[in-house]
C-alpha cells in the first residue's frame, strides 16, 4: 500500500500565477515509484490550472469540498459531477475548517461523502477533535460519532474506495504537533473500529495524518503502523516545505 501525500491547504492563499507555479514545482519535484502517490487539492477557480500541469504525470488533483446535491439552485455551490468533468480524482469531505466556520453536521458530511462515491469521486473524509474535546477525554467517542454518521448510511463497503484523514483541530495551523504515539493511537482506533466491521477493507484502507507536518517530523510519523501518509497543511502552500515532507517519506 503506498503512502498518500495531499496538498490540501492551498485554501484562499494564492492566485492563478502562484497556483501555476507551485504545481508545476510540485510536479517536477515528485518522482513516482511504488512507494508515494501525491495529489494537489487546490481552490475552485485554480482546479484547471492544476490540471494542465498534472496532464501526462503522476500528479493527481482534487477538490476542497463538494455540494451533497447532484444538481439544481444552489448558487456558489460545486457539485460532483462538475468535478467529475475537471477531471478531479478525490475530493475533501468534512475538513474541520467546513465543520466549524460554515456549519457542516456530521449527517452533511455524511451526504458528501455518498455524493461524491456516486459520481465516480473518492471522498477524504476528514475527522478529529477539538483541543477542548480532547483535554475533557472525548477524542474516541467524538471520532466515532463522525464515522458513524457514514457508516449507518453506507455500511463498511463504501470504504473500500475512501480514504480517511485524521486532523486534530488543535494541531491545525498552531505549530502544534500530535506526537507520532498520540497519532498512532488514534489512527489504530479507527482502523480498529472499521476492523470490526470488515478486517480487510480496513487492512486496506489509506488513514492519513494532518496537523502541522512538515520535512522535520514527517518520517517518523509516517513511520507508525497505522499512518499511510498526510493531509498536508501550511507546508502544502510552498513547493519547498511540501517536497521535504515528500522527500522524507520517499
Amino acid at each position: 500500500m503506498r503512502n498518500l501525500l495531499v496538498a490540501g491547504n492551498w485554501k484562499m492563499n494564492t492566485d492563478s500565477a502562484g497556483a501555476a507555479q507551485l504545481a508545476t514545482e510540485v510536479a517536477n519535484g515528485f518522482k513516482p515509484d511504488s512507494t508515494v502517490e501525491m495529489a494537489i487539492f487546490p481552490p475552485y477557480p485554480y482546479i484547471s490550472i492544476v490540471a494542465s500541469v498534472a496532464t501526462g504525470t503522476a500528479l493527481q488533483y482534487g477538490a476542497q469540498d463538494l455540494n451533497e446535491h447532484e444538481s439544481g439552485a444552489h448558487t456558489g455551490e460545486i457539485c460532483a459531477s462538475m468535478l467529475v468533468n475537471m477531471g478531479c480524482s478525490m475530493v475533501l469531505v468534512g475538513h474541520s475548517e467546513r465543520r466549524a466556520m460554515y456549519g457542516d453536521s456530521n449527517e452533511r458530511v455524511a451526504c458528501k461523502f455518498i455524493a461524491a462515491q456516486a459520481a465516480g469521486l473518492t471522498p477524504v473524509l476528514c475527522v478529529g477533535e477539538t483541543l477542548e474535546q480532547r483535554e475533557n477525554n472525548e477524542t474516541e467517542a467524538v471520532i466515532s460519532r463522525q464515522l458513524d454518521a457514514v457508516l449507518s448510511r453506507t455500511g463498511i463497503q463504501a470504504f473500500a474506495n475512501a480514504v480517511l484523514a485524521y486532523e486534530p483541530v488543535w494541531a491545525i495551523g498552531t505549530g502544534k504537533t500530535a506526537s507520532p504515539e498520540q497519532a498512532q493511537q488514534i489512527h489504530a482506533f479507527m482502523r480498529d473500529k472499521l476492523a470490526a466491521l470488515d478486517g480487510i477493507i480496513a487492512g486496506q484502507l489509506r488513514i492519513l495524518y494532518g496537523g502541522s507536518v512538515k520535512g522535520s517530523n514527517a518520517a517518523e510519523l509516517f513511520a507508525q503502523a497505522d499512518i499511510d501518509g498526510g493531509l498536508i497543511g501550511g507546508a502544502s502552500l510552498t513547493s519547498d516545505a511540501f517536497l521535504a515532507i515528500y522527500n522524507a517519506v520517499a
